[in-house]
């Protein structure tokens, strides 16, 4: 009996060590890297090297802390842009064509763009610049996106509206209209882009709208849903039409001065607290009243109404660098540019703002300089004040140092550098490709039995969901 049981035990042992080893090389010969090489896809650097798993393609904010190192070698993305009668672009800003010339020439002429709250929404007039820029530029070095001219060897397609400009200086009827400028001009893209075969070829998926201020593309946002489209936040988006998976958050152009060479600490800013702007806000805004009244009789707390009127700008640029901590509180939409003002200051955000979706958060940890409130928690007698009095000086001079490190990510220049605001706004762009690639090719699956006909292209509904 005990021999017995002994060959059944060895014979179990020899079994499963025969079945294991099958398993092993039956896996192995499996295994992708064995099997396919990708070197001879087209983009194979994007679709399988993706710079969202890659920290030199933001120079390593999240671990190295080299937020200006830069790989030469990262791949570009290819930009294809319409080529766009001027009233759509830079005639709105008073540029005048020379003959059939649709753009300037930025080697010798940089179109001006107008100033004041205009600038905070102002990142289609960098965007596009830069893809001009990118044609005349030879040193590509720390670029991230390029013009190309064909259409089929691109990653996306640039739709170059100038949408917030538009709505704010032609939202309004001039004498005569029966339509304003702003909603005839979102009428003639509609129609222009569905009628191009970049945008029957993807169903507008490769698309990239731009709609920074959030009453901008109000008649066109319902028909151009499919697009990648690049906003401030969500606040008056349903999530079918715009959501964080398919779209762009991009920063706000801080209307502040850059504080440069900043050698203030902890014990030479003497407010705890510092905001001022607009209190009387409607929707989600309504806490700013109740903050105001709780807050406003703090000896060292600053809590006011301010413009950008009356050295307005002057006045919070001041009093900024002159805060331990800037309130950033929803308003009538979740986001506003007073963050990226405490971040120009170095003056370490409080966001009191449930719904916020902020820039390049899929890669940065904003928590790493910023103090995040719940805004049930902000309205509790003594939460708000006792939570920033008990941030000590050890803790607050890492957030501040942790600014000085990244504000540049939240720079708008022309040219362009590394990581700025414009490369860092590409760059997010370029971590959607992939997933973009990916349902196009999916789209194509029954294309040629019975698929999607040309006609049925050529209008586009609102989703089913729309609320």
């Amino acid at each position: 009996m005990v021999l017995t049981y002994k060959s059944l035990f060895c014979w179990f042992l020899m079994t499963s060590a025969l079945l294991m080893s099958s398993w092993f090389f039956v896996l192995r010969s499996t295994w992708l890297t064995h099997s396919v090489d990708f070197g001879f896809l087209p983009n194979s650097k994007l679709r399988y090297g993706s710079p969202l798993a890659s920290e030199s393609i933001i120079g390593g904010v999240s671990s190295n802390r080299n937020p200006r190192k830069c790989d030469s070698n990262k791949p570009i993305l290819k930009v294809f842009m319409y080529d766009l009668p001027p009233e759509f672009h830079f005639s709105l800003l008073d540029w005048k064509s020379v003959g059939k010339s649709v753009w300037p020439d930025v080697s010798t002429e940089v179109p001006h763009y107008p100033g004041g709250l205009n600038l905070q929404h102002s990142i289609e007039y960098w965007l596009t610049m830069d893809l001009l820029n990118s044609e005349i530029s030879k040193n590509l070095s720390g670029r991230v996106a390029k013009r190309v001219r064909n259409s089929r060897e691109a990653d996306v397609v640039f739709v170059p509206f100038f949408s917030s400009i538009c709505y704010n200086r032609h939202s309004k009827l001039k004498p005569g209209q029966k339509k304003s400028t702003n909603v005839v001009l979102q009428e003639k893209l509609v129609s222009f882009l569905i009628a191009q075969k970049e945008w029957k070829r993807s169903f507008g998926k490769d698309h990239i709208v731009l709609a920074h201020h959030p009453n901008s593309l109000l008649e066109a946002r319902m028909k151009l849903w499919p697009a990648m489209f690049v906003l401030s936040d969500f606040g008056r988006y349903p999530p079918t039409v715009a959501n964080v998976e398919k779209d762009v958050i991009a920063p706000y152009m801080h209307v502040v001065r850059s504080y440069v060479d900043d050698s203030s600490d902890f014990g030479s800013r003497p407010t705890l607290l510092y905001f001022q702007g607009s209190i009387y806000r409607k929707d989600g805004g309504r806490i700013r009243q109740e903050l105001y009244y709780m807050l406003k009789n703090e000896t060292d707390v600053h809590f006011s109404f301010g413009t950008v009127q009356n050295d307005g700008i002057k006045q919070a640029t001041n009093g900024m660098r002159a805060s331990k901590f800037c309130l950033n509180i929803a308003g009538d939409t979740p986001s506003s540019n007073r963050l990226f003002d405490a971040i120009a200051s170095h003056c370490v955000p409080v966001i009191i703002s449930d719904e916020i979706e902020l820039p390049y958060e899929d890669v940065l940890d904003y928590s790493e300089f910023c103090v995040f409130v719940r805004t049930s928690d902000s309205l509790k007698e003594g939460f708000l004040l006792n939570l920033v009095r008990n941030i000590g000086r050890e803790e607050w001079t890492r957030m501040w140092s942790r600014l000085k490190e990244i504000e540049h990510f939240y720079e708008f220049r022309y040219p362009s550098q590394v990581n700025d605001a414009v490369q860092m706004i590409w760059q997010a762009i370029f971590r959607k490709v992939p997933a973009i690639k990916r349902q196009i090719n999916k789209d194509m699956r029954f294309s040629q039995t019975g698929g999607l006909s040309e006609s049925g292209l050529q209008s586009i509904t609102v989703p089913r969901n729309f609320g």
